[in-house]
């Protein structure tokens, strides 16, 4: 859950919440029904999503071994997985403590950033086909921190 939701539940327990605390939950509740909404269609749309990713993976890699393009593959299915439940709770910690956790020196110990990249690239490609205008907003974030996260574990950075 969104820390903001939290605090604001916590301090319920002690008092009401006043009408600005009440108008941010509210936000909180209607944006957790398009969460919701967009965390079932990534589950449902989720072969189709990454279908097109791995056709074209192997077209832009065709001397790679499939082994490796295949791991980094089911790399990202995690990832957006992961992404996914950060978009439905809200919380960003979530992603950065699951994905350092496993992640940490793996695309430094294949070599695969170049890979890495071009699934991120035709990732959000295949996303845009999916989803409507009013859900990408709410994945596209985790992505982009799903990408800095693995990107600066490339670069040995942490």
């Amino acid at each position: 859950m969104h820390p903001e939701i939290s605090r604001l539940l916590e301090q319920a327990e002690e008092r009401y919440l006043q009408a600005n605390e009440i108008e941010l939950f509210r936000r909180y509740a209607a944006s957790l029904a398009r969460r919701m909404e967009t965390y079932e269609l990534l589950r449902e749309k989720e072969e189709p999503i990454f279908q097109p990713v791995a056709d074209n993976l192997v077209k832009a890699f065709p001397n790679e071994n499939q082994e490796t393009l295949e791991r980094s593959l089911k790399h990202w299915l995690l990832i957006v997985r992961y992404c996914a439940t950060a978009m439905l709770l809200s919380d960003p910690e979530f992603l950065q403590l699951r994905l350092q956790d496993w992640m940490k020196g793996l695309v430094e110990t294949h070599n695969t950033q170049p890979i890495e990249e071009k699934i991120y690239q035709l990732l959000l490609a295949s996303l845009k086909k999916h989803l409507s205008e009013k859900q990408l907003p709410l994945l596209l974030p985790f992505v982009d921190q799903a990408k800095k996260i693995l990107l600066a574990e490339s670069a040995g950075l942490s």
